[in-house]
């Protein structure tokens, strides 16, 4: 059974840190890429990251890049996302996310690509 846990949101300040974690259990290797997601209040579901379990490869969406950071352990199993100079706009559920189908660029940061989610983890960013 495939079970994605994401942790490490919480409060911070404009311009902080934080690093969430997924872990990832039940995997096939038909799962070829993890993705990390988010969604604000009132708005759709976005893209933010996304790391290929092959080969390591990773995209960003343009407004992350430079500040945010995928990464992934020896096992596959677990994604990290590193988050710097976080903005207001940051504020938002993130959610980690697996998938059999991505297969290009283009479909690296849908969402819609992506069969297993996790719960999500609240990231607020506000003085």
């Amino acid at each position: 059974q495939v079970q994605l846990v994401e942790s490490g949101g919480g409060l911070v300040q404009p311009g902080g840190s934080l690093r969430l974690s997924c872990a990832a259990s039940g995997l096939t290797s038909d799962y070829n890429v993890i993705g990390w997601f988010r969604q604000a209040p009132g708005k759709e579901r976005e893209g933010v990251s996304c790391i290929m379990r092959s080969d390591g490869s990773t995209f960003y969406r343009d407004s992350v890049k430079g500040r945010f950071t995928i990464s992934m352990d020896n096992t596959q199993s677990t994604v990290w996302l590193q988050m710097v100079n976080l903005k207001p706009e940051g504020t938002a559920v993130y959610s980690c996310a697996a998938s059999t189908t991505v297969q290009s660029t283009i479909q690296a940061l849908n969402p819609h690509e992506y069969s297993r989610w996790g719960q999500g983890t609240q990231v607020t960013v506000s003085p």
